[in-house]
């Protein structure tokens, strides 16, 4: 068991740590994978005062015969980032399941909403509630599950709330009328984000640089995948003799499995949680103690040091995403352009009625077909990103670990300008009948394909960025862009049918092409705005920054 004396390491005076003052300080504390968050000691770049984090009040070290608990060294075999490959792959194959079952949840019901409101005798703008309100959930959970993952674990923050999830389905399957199924439809959202949440912890917990734009890659696939199947499979319920009820029988029965499979196989990956357990390990504290009871009296991990008062508490779930969002720049622009984007896959819910079953004719259970083309995009999008990230292993070792997360852009940049383009092609070939369907649903294929490969670069960037701060980030982008995922459906079909499919796709297509220099603008200025976050660990925090022609030609200048 690895342990730091912080009389030693970790007094104010100390730099060995200090990766705000060296290169290789920091490559050191990433060697050992220990990131704490704001309840760590903040270090400060060499000339300036004490630096306060934004996230909280900075911690300070009042017992300088403590001794903290690390790693047994860069291979101790219970860090996650030393599990097997095989067994990384695994965990992210389950957290990519569950992040396919909610987000499936989330447009399953979109075929379903017009047989519902029929029923239950509820007006049109109600029905597109149904879809919506799911995602208003997303809005509000993402700042308890996100943040409070980074208190108690990704375990339990995951476990508990898919629970509440699944059983939040019996409110909807069994509803006698539409406020019931909008209620649950809310609270279900609410728990379902988890996953959406703390999924890029758990990979920023056990991947390093090299496969973590990879597995990221996987998981974003399944972002868009569960949206695709939602319409394909629930169009066939709902025309079937089982009828609109099923498809939420078969969303729970889909959470059950899920449920269970995460109960079993999820482990607890999030580095402060599992020295804390290390630390009370009483077997281990009993042998340290033995060798030198003086000494190790004081044994604990940093971890364990959390301040849990109401307001330092609330600053780390609720506020801390929230802050994040205003201060960081880099987070609020990458989430105004995902945003963007996300709404235009919900927006897609309601377009394609209007251009495949209003102008080609297509039956409800066909409509939900041309999904296919959607999922198919994602799908290439997911191996051209993986193409794209083969430079990654010659970065990390010429980086010293340190790739620029810069490098992670390039998918973005091809998919942006795609984007607009697609939308374009979709809009002014799907307007007119007499141009046959398959053209509009072969635009489908490039529309996935470029959503897909704009979030996967986006996503991985923000990772790459805020690394221990991830799931925190992550919460601030996924209220941010359920606000517009949930607003879209509301006003997509009057937009659609008041200004025609040509030009509403030509408005969605000019605000896409309007941030499509986003990447590029990241891909030059990223490291200078990176130098002055206060939430971003990376090499070019303090006073280093980047030059060069793109991320894989970089040369770090000390600026101190």
């Amino acid at each position: 068991m690895g342990y730091t004396d912080y009389s030693v390491e970790h007094s104010p005076t100390a730099t060995a740590l200090d990766y705000t003052t060296s290169l290789e300080a920091e490559v050191e504390r990433t060697k050992h994978h220990t990131y704490y968050g704001d309840d760590s000691p903040e270090k400060s770049p060499k000339g300036s005062g004490p630096k306060k984090d934004l996230a909280g009040p900075a911690s300070s070290i009042e017992h300088s015969d403590s001794i903290i608990v690390t790693w047994d060294g860069p291979d101790d075999p219970e860090n996650p980032k030393n599990w097997s490959f095989g067994y990384k792959w695994f965990i992210t194959i389950i957290c990519s399941l569950l992040t396919l079952n909610v987000t499936y949840a989330s447009s399953a019901p979109s075929t379903a909403s017009f047989a519902i409101s029929s029923q239950f005798h509820s007006s049109t703008e109600e029905s597109y509630l149904v879809t919506s309100m799911f995602l208003v959930g997303y809005v509000f959970g993402p700042m308890f599950w996100g943040p409070g993952s980074e208190l108690v674990g990704r375990r339990p923050a995951m476990i508990f709330t898919f629970a509440i999830y699944t059983i939040l389905h019996l409110g909807q399957a069994l509803a006698q009328d539409m406020k019931t199924v909008i209620i649950t439809r809310f609270f279900a959202g609410f728990f379902a984000c988890s996953p959406l949440t703390n999924s890029s912890g758990v990979i920023a917990d056990i991947w390093d640089p090299v496969y973590r734009g990879i597995a990221t890659s996987v998981f974003s696939t399944t972002v868009f995948l569960g949206p695709v199947l939602g319409p394909v499979i629930s169009g066939y319920i709902v025309v079937s003799h089982l009828g609109w009820r099923w498809v939420f029988w078969v969303m729970m029965i889909f959470a059950d499995f899920c449920t269970a499979l995460g109960a079993v196989f999820i482990p607890e990956t999030y580095a402060p949680v599992l020295l804390a357990k290390k630390a009370r390990n009483a077997t281990t504290a009993s042998r340290l103690r033995a060798l030198d009871p003086e000494k190790n009296k004081n044994l604990y991990a940093e971890g364990e040091k959390i301040d849990w008062a109401p307001r330092a508490f609330l600053d780390r779930t609720i506020l801390r995403p929230i802050r994040m969002l205003f201060v960081e720049p880099i987070l609020l622009l990458i989430t105004v352009y995902i945003s963007l984007v996300y709404g235009v896959i919900y927006a897609m819910f309601e377009a394609f009625p209007v251009i495949f079953v209003r102008i080609h004719h297509f039956t409800i259970q066909h409509d939900g077909l041309i999904f296919i083309g959607v999922g198919i995009g994602s799908v290439i999008a997911t191996l051209a990103n993986i193409w794209l990230l083969r430079p990654y292993p010659r970065l990390l070792k010429e980086w010293r670990g340190f790739p620029p997360p810069e490098a992670r852009l390039p998918s973005a940049m091809i998919g942006g300008p795609l984007l607009a383009i697609s939308i374009f092609l979709l809009g002014w070939t799907g307007n007119y009948e007499s141009v046959p369907w398959y053209v509009p649903a072969l635009s489908t294929i490039p529309l996935g394909a470029s959503i897909s490969l704009v979030f996967m670069s986006c996503l991985s960037y923000l990772v790459d960025t805020y690394l221990m701060y991830s799931a925190s980030a992550f919460a601030a982008n996924t209220m941010m862009r359920s606000i517009v995922g949930a607003a879209f459906p509301l006003f997509t079909v009057q937009m659609y049918e008041g200004m025609g499919v040509n030009w509403a796709s030509t408005l969605i297509g000019g605000f896409s092409l309007l941030l499509a220099p986003m990447p590029f603008f990241f891909y030059k200025y990223g490291p200078r705005i990176r130098a002055n976050s206060q939430f971003a660990p990376c090499m070019v925090r303090s006073f280093f920054f980047v030059r060069g022609s793109s991320p894989y030609h970089l040369e770090a200048i000390d600026l101190s």
